[in-house]
């Protein structure tokens, strides 16, 4: 293990730019479990303004999904969440939420937030998790990792927003989009946890 340890120190000083080209894949993991309820958040939003799950009670539903600016794996899928969006903006409230880190990724910063949204055309809240704590709260692993809540706040689908399972595939099936039709027909859904796949969720590094 400690040859590992100064193998990636090494890599650090040799090559200062890695984390622009490390890419660690990770797939959504459970700690939220189905019928557990939200937690709870105060966040500020790409509109200058600050949102809590309070906001959208007047919704049948919640989908939080947990995104950042320069994963692929969420660069791939910006026009799916949008179709969501669209499609289901009357009757649930979709929610991005970026933790990375900001320091090491500057690409994520809040700043970029708002550039990407506006070149995105992207007109659903996109939340700055300044301190990690709402991602470790959720259990959030990867980006993108949505989690969908009923009006009562309660997990009822964790998962993947298609089966297109890295950037250069074509989704054939529409899993989100499928679930949510499900959901609002007042039925079940069937497969509660359909873990998504993408970039890991940059941590700040523990001083």
């Amino acid at each position: 293990m400690w040859i590992l340890i100064v193998v990636f120190n090494l890599a650090k000083i040799l090559f200062p730019c890695y984390r622009n080209f490390l890419l660690v894949l990770l797939e959504s993991e459970i700690k939220l479990k189905t019928g557990d309820q939200a937690p709870d958040f105060e966040l500020l939003g790409i509109d200058d303004k600050m949102h809590s799950l309070n906001d959208y009670k007047d919704y049948q539903g919640v989908l939080v999904i947990f995104m950042c600016n320069h994963c692929p794996y969420v660069k791939a899928k910006v026009e799916a969440i949008k179709e969501i969006h669209n499609k289901f903006k009357d009757k649930i409230a979709v929610v991005g939420i970026n933790s990375n880190d900001p320091i090491n990724y500057p690409d994520d910063n809040f700043d970029s937030m708002k550039k990407v949204a506006s070149e995105k055309d992207i007109k659903f809240d996109y939340l700055v998790d300044e301190t990690q704590e709402i991602a470790k709260k959720y259990g959030a692993t990867c980006t993108p990792d949505p989690f969908l809540f009923d009006k009562e706040g309660k997990l009822i689908f964790h998962g993947r927003i298609d089966d297109a399972m890295n950037p250069e595939q074509t989704a054939t099936e529409k899993t989100m989009i499928n679930n949510l039709e499900t959901f609002l027909a007042g039925k079940k859904i069937d497969k509660d946890f359909d873990p998504s796949i993408g970039c890991s969720i940059k941590w700040k590094e523990q001083t």
